[in-house]
């Protein structure tokens, strides 16, 4: 047993859900989360309301899944970033699972 784990950009989001029903990934789960990159420290205190949040909406989704279904999202993601003409490509780890319950 696998675990993949995906992030993107909010503008990606259906896109990982297509993928995922296109490897046979049915159980999953997601959360929004805030992405950020590496900027530097006077962009943070330059703004006019500091106290705002200024990540971009991005999504998490992760699954156990067997590593046939999870070679199959990593193909299918390959493609889609390779594809797209973009500076945030979908992202996407493999871990192994060692034990479950």
């Amino acid at each position: 047993m696998k675990m993949i784990i995906v992030t993107t950009v909010e503008e990606y989001k259906k896109e990982v859900l297509k993928i995922f029903k296109k490897a046979g990934i049915e159980s999953f789960s997601g959360s929004d989360i805030d992405g950020y990159k590496s900027a530097s420290p006077l962009l943070y205190t330059s703004s006019w309301f500091p106290s705002e949040r200024g990540g971009a909406a991005s999504n998490l989704f992760f699954s156990f899944c067997t590593e046939d279904k999870v070679t199959e999202v990593f193909r299918l993601l390959e493609e889609f970033n390779r594809e797209s003409e973009t500076t945030n490509p979908i992202r996407a780890v493999e871990l192994p699972v060692q034990r479950t319950i």
